[in-house]
């Protein structure tokens, strides 16, 4: 072994348990790998950097902007709205109708927002069935990553590993070359989950987002008050900070309402006056005794989820994700309001909301916080990898006209590609551009839409793929699972492809797992001397299966909480999908990429 080899495999190790620890994000650590390299002279400096001018890596970013904007437009939602009208109220047919519609969706857009548009669509479709959403949401999760294997541009490691296919000087992949065994496991999947699937999943009754009232929905009546300062009262002229009025009562004040107006957000420094109404939280006994205090009266009205929105504040739904460094801790001990500025008003878990003493209660992954504070400061959260939104803060109405610009460009940019009239990076930034220039999205929306973590996360990954070829190091290790699995043939290599992928992808995220092994796969399938498309194709497809821990993708962290799901709930269903894959790859890869 060469110096450069050991050199390029120790970086990739210690990759690996920085990826699989999570004490440092996702995104930093591939930059951390692509100094590494760059300052070893394992790559050059136009290779380290090669990556943020990828043609994948453009796609990637230049998707999220179109699939955005079928969100702005509507398009998406209506899709998942209209699938209440052929859905049914049979449990198994709801499965079928879920999975098959937001694998559609995934297939052209990004997994998470067609996960997310189909949520509230899904949860709604259980109630009126009289469904266990638990029944639903998994297959749902599951039926987003299998609708993104089906076309090139469903999931970043199909466009990746295609990518690695050009820079090996071989055809890369076209739209839909994913689609054909894409189609049969997506089908074969759905099959698995109405016949075998559904009978592992739980049975966990229906959770808190059907309503549309979070207020009530959390059980908060009691928790939330409206207060009145009267003219006599020696708070005024005062502000909230000289006053200490939530201290004193150990209660947080919220907002307040002067002149018909609601303000939410920073008021320490604003002065009280006379009528003033304030929006208190805390445990009832500790509101009753602010009356005790003098000068303020509670107001009896029944404060509702409109009463907390204002155009600058409202209420949002947040998941703890796999990623949070605070699981374990509580809200105090983490410092949540100065950290976020917003304020929890209840948690939701086990099918059940728990409000009061939330300064006790230690966080755990996939807990749903019931958050109020400023819409901006709720916006931040989407570059936060601690938490999910469950429910974005409700935006602008859709541009329902238009909807139809919104729908030529998209399927131009398809037909386009389709056709091999422009390559797909051209191709996708040209939509996203007309979409921009059009007004289905505007440009600080469009950048908001680009997930940028997942950019630099790539683009940071793509030099090792680069080093461990031109080290050798790819070399090496195809020869260790030649060596392994050479005996069983070319399919009990391929096999041994995915479980290595597989391996990683529960380690890492799924792109940066198919960028590592793509040139593995290229190599192996050379000292094999059959046609890498099957072994790089079955490496995409493996890395996508993330069905077998929740924190496997976010799109299983997004339904984990809302499903009342419990960790091993994932394993059961998933295991057993996984391997039917696997078997299925192994028939039909060979049947469309003959060895």
């Amino acid at each position: 072994m060469t110096f450069d080899i050991a050199l390029t495999l120790f970086i990739l190790i210690v990759a690996i348990i920085l990826f699989a620890t999570e004490r440092i994000r996702a995104d930093l650590v591939a930059l951390l790998v692509l100094l590494a390299l760059l300052l070893t002279g394992l790559v050059t400096v136009e290779e380290a950097f090669s990556g943020f001018s990828n043609p994948a890596v453009i796609t990637v970013w230049a998707i999220y902007i179109v699939s955005a904007s079928l969100t702005h437009t509507g398009i998406a939602d209506y899709m998942g709205k209209y699938l209440g009208k052929v859905a049914g109220t049979g449990e198994t047919r709801l499965i079928f109708v879920l999975m098959l519609a937001v694998g559609g969706m995934s297939a052209f857009m990004n997994n998470i927002g067609a996960a997310a548009v189909m949520l509230p669509v899904t949860v709604a479709l259980g109630k009126r069935a009289n469904v266990p959403i638990s029944k639903l949401l998994i297959p749902l999760a599951f039926g987003s990553l299998l609708g993104g294997i089906t076309t090139l541009i469903g999931t970043p490691p199909n466009l990746l590993t295609s990518a690695a296919l050009l820079e090996a000087g071989l055809e890369p992949f076209s739209l839909f070359d994913f689609t054909p065994l894409g189609l049969i496991i997506l089908f074969s999947s759905v099959i698995y989950m109405l016949l075998i699937g559904r009978r592992l999943l739980p049975g966990y009754s229906a959770t808190h987002v059907h309503s549309e009232d979070l207020v009530q929905e959390y059980q908060l009546r009691d928790y939330l008050a409206e207060v009145h300062v009267l003219p006599n009262s020696p708070y005024i002229g005062k502000t909230f900070s000289e006053t200490q009025l939530g201290e004193k009562a150990g209660l947080t004040i919220m907002g307040l309402q002067r002149n018909g107006q609601s303000s939410f957000g920073p008021i320490h420094n604003i002065h009280i006056e006379s009528g003033d109404i304030l929006f208190v939280e805390g445990q009832h006994e500790r509101i009753l005794m602010l009356e005790e205090t003098g000068g303020i009266t509670i107001l009896p009205e029944t404060i509702r989820d409109a009463d907390l929105k204002s155009p600058e504040a409202t209420v949002a739904e947040i998941v703890v994700s796999q990623l949070a460094r605070f699981i374990g801790q509580n809200i105090d001990e983490m410092n949540f309001r100065s950290r976020y500025g917003l304020t929890v008003l209840a948690i939701w878990r086990n099918e059940e909301p728990i409000v009061g003493r939330l300064s006790e209660v230690p966080l755990q992954l996939g807990d749903t916080l019931l958050v109020h504070g400023r819409r901006e400061r709720i916006e931040d959260l989407r570059d936060d990898n601690a938490f999910l939104l469950l429910r974005p803060p409700e935006g602008p109405s859709p541009r329902l006209h238009k909807a139809p610009i919104n729908l030529i460009i998209f399927v131009s940019m398809i037909s386009l590609v389709a056709f091999g009239v422009l390559h797909i990076a051209t191709a996708a930034v040209l939509g996203a551009a007309i979409s921009v220039l059009t007004g289905c999205l505007t440009m600080d929306e469009a950048y908001k839409s680009v997930e940028w973590k997942s950019v630099f996360l790539i683009a940071g990954m793509l030099p090792l793929g680069i080093a461990m070829e031109t080290t050798g190091t790819a070399l090496m290790l195809s020869d260790g699972i030649v060596t392994l699995t050479g005996g069983f043939g070319p399919r009990g290599v391929m096999l041994g492809i995915f479980i290595l992928t597989g391996v990683l992808t529960a380690f890492m995220s799924n792109a940066a797992a198919a960028v590592l092994i793509a040139p593995i796969a290229i190599q192996t399938a050379y000292s094999q001397a059959v046609d890498p498309h099957a072994y790089v194709m079955g490496v995409a497809l493996a890395a996508s299966c993330a069905f077998v821990t929740p924190i496997g993708h976010q799109v299983c962290i997004l339904v984990y909480g809302p499903g009342g799901y419990r960790f091993s709930d994932f394993t059961r269903v998933g295991v057993p999908l996984t391997i039917l894959i696997w078997l299925l790859m192994l028939v039909f890869l060979p049947v469309f990429w003959p060895f």
